[in-house]
């Protein structure tokens, strides 16, 4: 008995085999390829806050500056009859209705009409409301597909599809992207180990509009290959719903395709500017997915206000074509601008407008800086390693509460500005020697 009282006493042995590596310890050597970058670049360059009423200007450290870096397409953030409605609903909900996950406690009328609503503005059986877009889509493609499925995407697909991806355990293809010829090729691939292993189907996506260079995705070419393959079709629209086809939408309307698309997602985060998103199609898909999709199974419902001033931004949407009309007006203003100032904006056929540049992570640093410093021009770039190196974009995203007057200053600053870079001014040898005068 003594004994094991003695044992008892004894401070257990811990062996720590030698190859353990703390894993904070290797997150703060390795801080990833935008961490590396923190110090310098947060609160300005990343994370940085712009303040004041939503609209295309806004402060930034104390001054005013033109904004070119909200997706605020229609103006519907500030808009008068918006702010009324949320502010309405809030006061008479307050956020926390409904409580609980829409199918234990959460589901009120509301939901279901916004869901109706939606539906019927994208032509399709029935719609089904996500609190995220990233969050909605990433987990509608887990329960979409099987590990006997397989998926066949764009190369340019956003990080959320990106990221769904990884939670399948099938395969997939990946086709160079908008090349239709290598998509077919993709498909052929899929086809063929689907008859190999006697199991599962083909899920592709794609997206109506590639937010990083604007052009659209090419659904009408790729629907054309459905009479010879035999596949489904998911399309991210987010930058696409609002803004293009004739009612807005979205791409596939523009391109005339729209009952091609078996599922249509789109987030409110856009040209709703609100939070949300939601994905339609078929009744029977859509009610599979409304008692599968794992990320709204076990998440709160969104709450009353934000579904109330959705029905409104939808209402707004389809009962006031200008707000569509201006946006692209001042898109097509900018663009052109842009062209015959000699700026390369690619192959953009949508409002999102990037400039493409040459120069190094140095060289963009400096040139953000003087644009925002001393032309009070904010606007989005994306250096290496999000694209490669000795390249540079701006991603310029007008709406429809920009004036010709912020257009105007805006061309100037980019001619200004580039024609610096092209000099060699924004080099740190030349920055240093400027700072010695």
């Amino acid at each position: 008995m003594l004994f094991l009282k003695f044992l008892s006493l004894q401070e257990p042995t811990i062996k720590t085999p030698t190859h353990m590596a703390d894993i904070f310890e290797r997150l703060i050597k390795n801080a990833g390829p935008l961490g590396q970058h923190r110090e310098r670049a947060h609160g300005y360059f990343a994370f940085p806050k712009l303040e004041g009423e939503i609209g295309s200007r806004m402060n930034f450290r104390g001054k005013e500056k033109i904004v070119w870096s909200l997706n605020n397409y229609l103006g519907l953030a500030n808009h008068p009859v918006i702010r009324k409605t949320d502010a309405d609903a809030a006061a008479e909900y307050g956020l926390a209705t409904p409580m609980g996950a829409r199918m234990m406690s959460g589901n009120t009328n509301h939901h279901e009409e916004l869901e109706r609503q939606l539906a019927a503005f994208e032509m399709k059986e029935d719609a089904i409301l996500l609190n995220f877009g990233y969050q909605g889509i990433l987990s509608l493609i887990d329960a979409l597909c099987s590990r006997h499925d397989v998926i066949v995407y764009d190369a340019e697909c956003h990080a959320c599809i990106i990221d769904g991806l990884r939670l399948h355990q099938g395969h997939r293809f990946v086709f160079k992207h908008n090349e239709i010829d290598d998509c077919e090729k993709q498909l052929q691939r899929a086809t063929a180990l689907i008859e190999k292993q006697n199991a599962g189907g083909i899920l592709l996506i794609t997206e109506g509009v590639f937010g990083m260079a604007g052009d659209q995705g090419k659904l009408k070419e790729i629907a054309a290959l459905r009479p010879k393959y035999s596949f489904r079709m998911l399309v991210d629209d987010a930058h696409g719903f609002g803004t293009l086809g004739e009612t807005g939408a979205g791409a596939g309307e523009a391109q005339g395709v729209q009952d091609e698309i078996d599922l249509y997602f789109s987030t409110f985060a856009k040209s709703m500017a609100s939070i949300g998103a939601f994905v339609a199609g078929p009744k029977q898909i859509i009610d599979y997915v409304r008692y599968n999709i794992r990320s709204q199974i076990f998440a709160k419902s969104l709450p009353m206000p934000l579904v109330i001033g959705n029905l409104k931004r939808l209402e707004l949407l389809k009962t006031q074509p200008s707000l569509k009309a201006k946006l692209w007006e001042n898109a097509l203003k900018l663009q052109n601008g842009l062209k015959e100032k000699g700026f390369d904006i690619g192959k953009t056929d949508s409002v999102v407008t990037p400039v493409y540049m040459k120069g190094g992570v140095e060289e963009a640093t400096h040139m953000v800086t003087d644009l925002r410093e001393n032309y009070n021009i904010f606007c989005s770039i994306v250096v290496y390693p999000v694209i490669p190196k000795g390249h540079i974009i701006y991603r310029l995203i007008p709406t429809a509460v920009h004036t010709d007057e912020e257009i105007q200053l805006t061309l100037t600053a980019f001619e200004e500005t580039k024609r610096k870079l092209d000099d060699g001014l924004y080099k740190s040898e030349a920055i240093a020697q400027m700072a010695e005068i």
